[in-house]
């Protein structure tokens, strides 16, 4: 799974003329999550606990010492297949490691639950419709998380 992370102060999702997620004013994430054809429930978990405690937030000399929970972010979900483009030949994207509509479904609603299981307020998009995504970007702050890396050693 991978995970496109923007620290918020605010942000809304809506298909067409229905808001239908909003987080803030206040700390937040916006997630936009992509699922692989590969991925399984322990991808979720991964990501979940990556990043309800990621520091990302600052404490009272600004520096990244806070994490989502100890901040009380709010969190906007939103499923984001293009994040499995591949754009390595030609001039359209390749979708081909993107998982199939069901099973992406399942375990992005894994993953939304897992957050709410933890506390955490989620708002969300609707998956597999056309969405306009709206947010007030705070930093900017921006990371990319990807489930594969937990089996990457790390270096050093």
């Amino acid at each position: 799974m991978r995970a496109l992370i923007q620290r918020v102060t605010k942000a809304s999702v809506a298909v067409g003329d229905e808001t239908t997620g909003e987080i803030g004013p206040g700390p937040g994430l916006v997630i936009l999550l992509g699922v692989s054809k590969e991925d399984v429930e322990a991808d979720a978990r991964y990501l979940v606990e990556k990043i309800a405690n990621l520091r990302i937030f600052a404490d009272e000399e600004n520096r990244f010492n806070r994490s989502a929970l100890d901040v009380g972010a709010e969190f906007l979900v939103v499923s984001q297949f293009t994040l499995y483009a591949d754009t390595r030949k030609g001039r359209r994207p390749d979708f081909n490691q993107a998982a199939g509509p069901e099973e992406a479904k399942r375990l992005y609603e894994h993953t939304v639950q897992l957050f709410r299981d933890m506390g955490i307020t989620v708002a969300t998009g609707r998956f597999q419709e056309h969405m306009q995504v709206a947010l007030e970007n705070d930093g900017p702050v921006t990371l990319m998380l990807d489930s594969a890396d937990r089996q990457r050693p790390r270096r050093g």
